[in-house]
């Protein structure tokens, strides 16, 4: 578009309004032109995270263990059986030791993708198991009954030690509603050495370190879903963390972006992901 010019003193300049109209009418071609490329190009274009994670008092035995991570389904309309399909065969490309799924199946509990989102994970194994937590959009009995007849051990309120190269690996999943550090540390009870706490919700970062648990794996923020220039994550702004890794004193935590869509089914500047993590013994703070 070429630069406007003033117009001649005997004729009226332009407008204020001509200007408002112009600049909306290009405001919304953008965000429209934004919007469809989140719809159609970027919602689907799924990648594969890998990521080396320091982990404190990790033994020297376990350093280069491999933690496959894939979050927030969110089955529906929007996110099909092919793009789970995609996630799966991504992650067990990467031959990961053990594998934690982290909430949001569905979306609002819907159960019409129960079984279909359940299904869709059923191929995903390894050497050490597949282990699950609920998020918020999940059930606490459908949900749960669905993955765990597929054969994963889901986890609600609850831990399971299992041993790795002849050390305890202790994998504590909470409910997303169970929030303060004395209800987390019941969950966790007396494990000692390697504990990983499977938390939804990435700001159970606080109890961890409060509780002194080395790793959290967490997901729900979608890493904002829509990240724009200047201003960020807006939708997600009220978590410390919103993707990727943190410190907080002895403990480490990994946000993961998902693999679906919620609330719109629209991504910007943040693509859908699944992950493997790489633990490495950390130096203590």
């Amino acid at each position: 578009m070429s630069p406007l010019r003033p117009a001649p003193r005997p004729r009226r300049g332009i407008s204020r309004r001509a200007v408002l109209k112009t600049l909306f009418a290009s405001g919304a071609a953008g965000v429209t032109g934004v919007g469809a490329y989140g719809f159609f190009d970027e919602r689907h274009a799924l990648g594969l995270t890998e990521a080396v994670i320091p982990v404190s008092r990790l033994p020297p035995e376990l350093s280069g263990l491999k933690i496959g991570l894939l979050t927030d389904v969110h089955r529906s309309q929007w996110v099909s059986a092919e793009d789970v399909a995609h996630g799966v065969r991504l992650l067990m490309s990467a031959k990961p030791d053990l594998i934690v799924l982290g909430g949001d199946y569905v979306t609002w509990g819907e159960r019409a993708y129960v079984t279909p989102s359940a299904d869709s994970l059923a191929p995903l194994s390894a050497p050490h198991g597949v282990f699950a937590i609920l998020g918020n959009h999940d059930d606490d009995h459908d949900m749960p009954a669905a993955l765990a007849s597929r054969g994963v051990t889901v986890l609600r309120d609850a831990r399971t030690t299992i041993t790795i190269r002849d050390h305890g690996v202790t994998l504590a999943g909470i409910r997303f509603w169970t929030k303060r550090a004395r209800d987390i540390a019941t969950v966790v009870g007396d494990a000692t050495g390697t504990v990983i706490l499977l938390a939804h919700d990435p700001r159970r970062l606080t109890e961890a370190a409060a509780l002194g648990i080395p790793l959290v794996l967490s997901g729900h923020t979608h890493g904002g879903q829509v990240v724009l220039p200047l201003l960020g994550p807006i939708a997600a702004q009220k978590f410390p963390v919103v993707y990727g890794m943190a410190r907080e004193q002895n403990t480490s935590l990994f946000v993961s972006r998902g693999l679906g869509t919620v609330y719109v089914p629209v991504r910007v500047h943040c693509p859908p992901e699944v992950v493997v993590l790489t633990l490495t013994p950390a130096a203590p703070v």
